[in-house]
C-alpha cells in the first residue's frame, strides 16, 4: 500500500476528519473512502483491521480510529 485510506461513513464528524486528513497528507497522498457511496470497501477495511470509522489506514498498514464515530456493525446496517 502506498497510500493511506481513510475509511468514513459520511457524519458530520467524519467529514470533519477527512478534510483535516486531506489538509495534514495531502489529496495525493491519501484514498478517501464514504462507506455511503462504497459499501463494496467494508469488507477491506475490516479486513484491514478497522474497528470503527472515521479510520485511517497507514501505507504500513497501522489502523488510526479518530474520534469514535461509528461501529463497523453501524455501518453496515
Amino acid at each position: 500500500m502506498s497510500k493511506s485510506i481513510f475509511y468514513h461513513a459520511g457524519c458530520p464528524v467524519c467529514v470533519s476528519a477527512e478534510h483535516d486528513i486531506i489538509n495534514l497528507l495531502g489529496a495525493n497522498n491519501v484514498d478517501v473512502v464514504h462507506f455511503g457511496n462504497d459499501k463494496s470497501r467494508i469488507d477491506e477495511a475490516e479486513k484491514a483491521g478497522v474497528k470503527s470509522v472515521p479510520a485511517l489506514v497507514t501505507p504500513n498498514g497501522n489502523v488510526l480510529h479518530i474520534n469514535f464515530g461509528a461501529s463497523m456493525a453501524d455501518v453496515k446496517g
